[in-house]
């Protein structure tokens, strides 16, 4: 469209419009079901602004509402709900043993579509795999997708995998897994997109800063700011479990010695109980949590790894000041197996001033679904803006 002196109307003057609309779409996504009307109060909107922003998204096949009726003596107002026919992600979670893939609209809810476990850990193989289900997800929903996003247990820098310890990686390309070379393919690290999960959807929603920590082959996580992962120059950051917390006389997959990973989870714990070490350090921690209780021995193994868990903890927070700490995978389970060691053993690792008030350590709410909300997350921060509403919109005519 032209401006009125005949030129072409600028990128900014164009993308004004959308600002609003945006603004509507992340409320539906902050909080699925929402109603015009909050929308409306939260964004300081007139009934007739919110009115004309929510119907130009509908017709857009952006959101839908549903009438609801309106609390007290108000007006009737609606509920603002995904399009059936709206844009769609597909996230992909990648993991040691097995992957799944789930697909969810723009409130940000993944439905799990397919899954599998590795039958080899070659990578082609697995890339192959992963991307056949990749395209049949493309394949049934069409140009409705708008991005896939692979949440992946490995060091990623750059938007490319360079190095996977639990998956006998090093440099790998995951370009297989996008469905048409126009869609953005987005490859992050597992525990850093279940840390700002838990920071944006989860248990840390409204923090401003969040330490995340998960266990399960080796240790990861994130530092959360103001709902953005601190990842470095390149992406890399927040490989915690390569800090050297650990005995230097163990050499770790990864190349270094002395990491934290082999102080924390299912190696650790088959070191201590004098076991070989294990093919799934994770099934192994996990049936070792199980017979703890009435097995000193095991017992005594997990207390080790939660000292050792905490008192890395403790060092991180020294370093970081985060405001809560959130325990994913393994590390929940390894507090509170072994509460008394974990809990003297992080307060003795605290600087004196940390310990009248130190951060809350809490439990993360997404499990292991951390990832792949956060895959989600991802995909959703890449689509909505104002080019990729504008995008959307220039590929469709009105509902």
């Amino acid at each position: 469209m032209a401006s009125p002196a005949g030129r072409p109307r600028s990128p900014r003057a164009r993308d004004v419009r959308w600002r609003g609309a945006l603004a509507v779409l992340e409320e539906m996504r902050r909080e699925p079901g929402v109603t015009r009307a909050a929308v409306a109060r939260r964004l300081g909107l007139s009934t007739g602004s919110a009115t004309e922003i929510t119907a130009r998204l509908r017709d857009l096949r952006l959101l839908a509402e549903t009438p609801v009726a309106a609390a007290g003596r108000g007006r009737p107002t609606t509920a603002l709900t995904p399009h059936p026919d709206g844009p769609l992600v597909i996230a992909v979670d990648l993991r040691q043993e097995d992957w799944r893939c789930a697909v969810a609209p723009l409130d940000g809810r993944p439905e799990v579509a397919a899954a599998g476990t590795h039958h080899s850990r070659d990578p082609a193989r697995v890339a192959g795999t992963v991307g056949r289900a990749v395209r049949d997800l493309h394949r049934r929903h069409g140009d409705r997708v708008v991005g896939v996003s692979v949440a992946i247990a490995a060091t990623v820098r750059h938007g490319r995998v360079v190095q996977s310890s639990v998956l006998g990686w090093d440099a790998v390309d995951l370009a297989a897994l996008a469905p048409d070379p126009r869609l953005p393919l987005l490859i992050g690290n597992d525990a850093t997109l279940a840390g700002l999960a838990e920071a944006r959807r989860g248990v840390a929603a409204g923090a401003a800063t969040v330490l995340h920590i998960t266990v399960e082959v080796g240790v990861g996580g994130t530092l959360v700011v103001d709902g953005r992962p601190v990842d470095g120059a390149g992406g890399a950051g927040g490989e915690f479990g390569h800090l050297p917390f650990g005995d230097p006389g163990l050499r770790c997959p990864c190349g270094a010695r002395g990491c934290w990973d082999l102080e924390v989870d299912g190696r650790a714990i088959a070191r201590h109980l004098g076991d070989p070490p294990p093919a799934d350090p994770r099934s192994y921690a996990e049936r070792v949590l199980a017979r703890a209780p009435a097995d000193p021995a095991a017992r005594a193994a997990v207390g080790a790894a939660a000292r050792g868990l905490a008192g890395g903890i403790a060092g991180l927070v020294n370093a970081l000041d985060p405001a809560v700490v959130t325990l994913g995978g393994l590390a929940e389970s390894l507090r509170a197996a072994a509460e008394p060691e974990f809990g003297r053993t992080l307060a003795g690792g605290l600087m004196r001033f940390r310990r009248a008030d130190p951060p809350a350590v809490v439990a993360a709410a997404l499990g292991r679904d951390g990832p792949l909300h956060g895959a989600v997350v991802t995909a959703l921060d890449h689509v909505l803006t104002e080019a990729g509403l504008a995008a959307w919109a220039a590929h469709r005519s009105p509902a």
